[in-house]
């Protein structure tokens, strides 16, 4: 809860004596002490009135699940009910680089007469492995936006 070290505590009860006097320093951390417990059972009792107002729907409910981290992990992560993991593996990019490994190294190619088409794949658009024609020596080479 608090961060605070060994010698970090030593300096505050140096100050402690020096501020209070030894002759007062047992009052006040008697009147500090007595202090928190009232603010404990205030703030106890605070959250017993509120779980009672919201009703037996909302025996469970903790304050901590307020915070915004303990809520996100608690209801987002634990739940996929977003069909998140969809979407994370819809960005896979180990399938998709070994895919293009694959059609790099051939792989791919010798699969496609195993199974009786010599065609290339539906949709997997042009040949990759095949070497591209140069352009005659008057042509432009093609336009690709994409390259820009």
């Amino acid at each position: 809860m608090l961060d605070i070290g060994p010698l970090e505590l030593v300096t505050l009860v140096v100050l402690a004596v020096l501020i209070f006097g030894p002759d007062k320093l047992p009052k006040m951390i008697q009147d500090v002490s007595r202090t928190l417990r009232k603010i404990r059972q205030f703030s106890e009792s605070a959250k017993e009135d509120i779980r009672s107002e919201l009703g037996p729907e909302f025996k469970d409910f903790e304050f901590e699940d307020l915070n915004p981290k303990t809520f996100v992990r608690k209801h987002v992560l634990d739940k996929d009910e977003l069909g998140l993991k969809e979407i994370r593996n819809g960005f896979d990019l180990k399938s998709e680089m070994s895919e293009v490994a694959d059609a790099v190294h051939g792989r791919g190619a010798e699969q496609a007469p195993a199974s009786g088409s010599a065609a290339p794949s539906s949709g997997s658009g042009p040949d990759l492995l095949k070497k591209r024609q140069s352009p005659a020596p008057g042509e432009r080479p093609p336009f690709d936006s994409d390259a820009t």
